[in-house]
Formats: structure tokens, C-alpha cells, sequence
């Protein structure tokens, strides 16, 4: 059955957020999303999921919950769950304790080589008046450095955006990469305190048994993810 891994730096008694393992019986995780909901007490048409395309775009839901291009959703309501659909990519889930803001973000390589993290800290600050201090930040499991393979334009393209640091070696004329290191290193640059930073350690392709990975099954639909929700009440709060 599908298990949740819950960050250990995003408590509080109204905000929940995890990530997923796969569904055996399932490709996708709908079916084990749904078993949540209904822990959680609401209903399919409270989840927001953006459609992801490896952009930099960031969105802020409100009241409309028609779905829209983007890899990254903040929002300030309470009783939605937001979330992202990943197989090698990582998931991020963010939380400013102070203003009471959640996000979700979904960084690829491109995302990674476009700052799409550091660019919804940006917007944070910008619309909800954030501040760096007060941002928590989840980072997922997501094939790591030990099995991701890249060409040297890739390599490029994220260390162009991160600078130098241990998120990358080369071995044998390879580059191997760590995208989750690699956007860890992006918002330490821009002030995100190191205590506020989560960051799983599960390798996407070394545990195929646990997670989906389009590497390793080479272009397989499956998915797992990364939701965050604003709880309505402390009854909501105690199911999870």
C-alpha cells in the first residue's frame, strides 16, 4: 500500500505535509490519494494539481480551480490540498510559519537550470511580504546524484544556475548530478536559514520497490508526490 513520509520540520497544528510512496496495485497514486482525502475530510474537488510542463511558472490559487500550466502553486487558503506529481524529478513543499502561506514545487533539470524554487521564494516575498527566515522547505525523494546521468549541456545548464558544490562529480567522461542538492544550494544562496531546509535522502532509481522512476523503468506513467494542505479545523488535524 502506499506509505507517507512526513517532514520533521513542517509542524504545526494546522498545516500537514508528505509525500508519497507509490501504489503497487496502481500506476498513478489516485487511488491512494483518495484513501487520504478522506482522512483528511475533503473531497477530490478540494486538491489542486497544476499541469506540470518543466517551466519556471509560478501560480497563486485563489478561487479558481481550473487547471493551468505551471510547476509551482502557492496559495493562502485553507482546505485545499496542493500538490505535485513526480517519477525522478523533486518535489518540494513549502511553509511560511509566520504569514501562513503553502507551496508545492516540481523541478526537473529545467526547473532546476530555470531557479524555479528560488523564484517562488521570490514571489512569497513579493505578494505575501515572506521572509526568508520564516520559510520552511521540504525537499523530496528523487533520483540522486549515485544513478542520474547527464550530458555535459545539462550539467552546464544546472551548475550556470547553482554554482559550484558537492551536487555534482564526473566519472568515467559522465557527469553525474543531484537536483535535489542542487536547489538545497540555490535557496541556502539567497538567505533560507540551513535549519529550515528538509531534504530526503531515498534515491528514486535505488528504490524502484518504493518509488516510481522513469529512469529505471525506462518512460514508465507512474507517479508518487508532494502535498501540502491548510487544515480547516484541529479535528482534521488529529487524522494525520
Amino acid at each position: 500500500m502506499m506509505q507517507i513520509i512526513k517532514p520533521h520540520n513542517i509542524i504545526h497544528p494546522d498545516v500537514r505535509a508528505f509525500f508519497t510512496t507509490k501504489v503497487p496495485s496502481n500506476p498513478e497514486i489516485n487511488s491512494g490519494l483518495k484513501e487520504l482525502l478522506r482522512h483528511i475530510g475533503i473531497s477530490e474537488n478540494e486538491v489542486y494539481l497544476p499541469i506540470q510542463r518543466h517551466t519556471n511558472k509560478v501560480m497563486i490559487l485563489h478561487d479558481d480551480f481550473k487547471p493551468q500550466i505551471a510547476d509551482a502553486v502557492l496559495t493562502e487558503r485553507k482546505g485545499v490540498l496542493i500538490g505535485v506529481k513526480v517519477a525522478d524529478c523533486v518535489p518540494i513543499l513549502l511553509y511560511d510559519k509566520r504569514r501562513s502561506v503553502i507551496g508545492a514545487v516540481h523541478a526537473g533539470w529545467r526547473g532546476t537550470a530555470m531557479q524555479i524554487l528560488k523564484t517562488t521564494i521570490k514571489i512569497m516575498q513579493e505578494r505575501f511580504n515572506s521572509s526568508t527566515e520564516d520559510i520552511l522547505i521540504a525537499i523530496g525523494p528523487s533520483i540522486r546524484q549515485c544513478c542520474y546521468n547527464v550530458g555535459g549541456e545539462v550539467k552546464e545548464a544546472v551548475y550556470k544556475a547553482t554554482g559550484e558544490g558537492d551536487y555534482y562529480h564526473r566519472r568515467n567522461n559522465k557527469y553525474f548530478i543531484d537536483l535535489s542538492s542542487a536547489n538545497r544550494i540555490q535557496v541556502l544562496s539567497i538567505g533560507i536559514p540551513e535549519q529550515n531546509i528538509w531534504q530526503s535522502e531515498y534515491c528514486t532509481f535505488c528504490n524502484p520497490e518504493r518509488f516510481h522512476s522513469y529512469r529505471y523503468t525506462k518512460n514508465s506513467n507512474g507517479r508518487q508526490g508532494g502535498f501540502i494542505i491548510r487544515l480547516l479545523s484541529e479535528s482534521s488535524a488529529r487524522l494525520m
